[in-house]
């Protein structure tokens, strides 16, 4: 089931599709003004409710990724300390 975010940011898109209808691109404009407070949600990934273990996870492997930098590397290990 997709997030209110993940929906209106489909809308948003279609507004700014140049392949997509006057017609189609009111409708979405229609439906963030009446359901979607005009596309003013939180973003997806600012949900409070993720799941701790699958941060860190994702942490853990930036840590150990040899393209992320030095400095993206010591901000993962700051977050982890702090879980």
């Amino acid at each position: 089931m997709p997030t209110e975010a993940q929906v209106a940011g489909g809308h948003k898109a279609n507004i700014n599709n140049p392949n997509t209808s006057q017609e189609s691109k009111d409708r979405s404009q229609k439906i963030l003004d009446n359901e979607f407070n005009g596309g003013d949600v939180p973003k997806a990934g600012d949900q409070e409710n993720k799941n701790p273990g699958n941060v860190a996870g994702g942490l853990k492997a930036t840590l150990k990724n040899p393209n992320v930098s030095d400095e993206a590397k010591e901000s993962a290990k700051e977050r982890l300390n702090q879980m």
